[in-house]
């Protein structure tokens, strides 16, 4: 009989504050996506910088090639450019940029867009890496 008790005891739901209160945040209960829904433009530049100009091998965001990135909602845009119009590694870059976005949990639309104003110049790479290049 004490098991019987016991059992509709556990079987009746639990009015306390143990379960009255908010599970804790987990990547299961927010989607991956962090605290606030989403991603960052910060997390999105690193995963910006996965993406390496095939001639060069530096990254796209060491390069200066990435010159906005804006997230609103689950939603990615990225102004980038290339080192020159003619690049053939063009589509390449800009295809890899959007694939890398895309990994990012919590990433629903992406675009990435070429962007030639202001043009690219060797000013633009990480002080580091021009130095680093010899420029």
């Amino acid at each position: 009989m004490a098991d019987d008790a016991e059992k509709r005891a556990d079987d009746e739901p639990r009015t306390d504050a143990a379960t009255d209160a908010p599970a804790p945040p987990s990547a299961e209960s927010d989607g991956g996506e962090g605290l606030a829904g989403g991603i960052t433009a910060d997390q999105a530049r690193i995963a910006l910088r996965r993406v390496k100009d095939p001639e060069l091998n530096l990254n796209i965001v060491d390069l200066g090639l990435v010159y906005d990135v804006s997230v609103t909602g689950n939603a990615v845009h990225v102004d980038m450019s290339l080192t020159s119009p003619g690049c053939p590694s063009g589509p390449e870059i800009m295809g890899e940029a959007e694939q890398q976005l895309r990994t990012l949990p919590g990433v629903g639309d992406v675009v990435v867009n070429l962007v030639w104003t202001p043009p690219w110049t060797p000013e633009r790479i990480e002080p580091r890496v021009r130095a680093y290049m010899g420029f």
